[in-house]
Formats: C-alpha cells, structure tokens, sequence
C-alpha cells in the first residue's frame, strides 16, 4: 500500500503534513507507480547524470530499487529518490534528483529527511555525489569520505 506524505515547512511528522511553495503543495509519496517516462523527465530536467533517454534501463532502476520516494506538484513529478538497502545496516541512495525549476525549495532535503525517517536510526546512509552536488550534501547532513571506491559500469 502506498504512503502519502505532506511535509511542511517546519518539520517533517508522518503520514501527513504540509509544505507551501508559493502557490503549491509538493506531495510526497512512497510506493507510488512511476513511470519511466516521468522519472526521464526528471533525470533530465535536473542535471543529474543519468541515462535519462534509455526508458528501459529506467524501468529496471525503478522494479529493482528498495524504496523510491517521489515528490509532486499536482500530477507533475518534480523529484525522485531511489534507493538500495538491507533496512537494518545501510542503505545506499542511488539517486536523488529534483526538476531544476523546484530546485533550491527544500524538496531535495524533504525527500532525504523522509528517506532517513523511513529507514530508522539503526541504518546508515551513503551515496555518491557529483561535484557539483558536494556542498549541497554537505548542508543536509552528510560527512564527507576519502574511503569509498568504486569499479565503474562500461555504460
């Protein structure tokens, strides 16, 4: 069964709350079915490097995920988290994307904060992030390492 969540401006409480944003309301769901064609959209719309033109390959990132959140504005996605974990021990974010209109509204550190909640106090929580992404990581919370490594996809 899918959760709804509405986050306001003042904190996150499950399962509902509110956030403004001018003259919206961004919803929060879990579970939700997506569409490879609006999480494309999104990847594109938001910089993130992504095979945003291959629908397939999506649609396998989607059916194979533990958990994605999503973010919307009306019927339009505006964000995306999609994520690998155990639920006990660690918990990889794979992607995190917000369409670049939204961006610099909270919706990005509303759907971690909701992904963090999610998973409990117990796991933790690691990504990879672009360059361009570190400062912003580095604000909601995450610490930086010189320990990760990685062996790369060929495409």
């Amino acid at each position: 069964m899918a959760q709804l969540w509405l986050v306001s401006a003042s904190g996150l409480s499950l399962p509902e709350c509110q956030t403004n944003w001018g003259k919206s309301v961004i919803r929060y769901e879990d579970k939700k079915a997506l569409s490879a064609e609006d999480v494309s959209r999104v990847f594109q719309n938001s910089g993130i490097r992504r095979p945003f033109q291959d629908l397939e390959r999506i649609q396998r990132m989607l059916e194979n995920s533990d958990i994605v959140l999503s973010a919307w504005d009306g019927d339009k996605m505006v964000g995306i988290a999609r994520a690998i974990t155990d639920f006990s021990y660690c918990c990889y974010l794979s992607d995190l994307a917000v369409d670049r209109e939204y961006q610099k509204l909270g919706i990005g550190k509303a759907i971690v904060d909701l992904l963090r909640q999610k998973l409990g106090e117990e796991v933790s929580l690691v990504l990879l992030s672009s360059p361009e992404s570190v400062d912003f990581y580095s604000k909601i919370g995450f610490t930086g390492t010189d320990k990760c490594y990685v062996i790369g996809r060929a495409r």
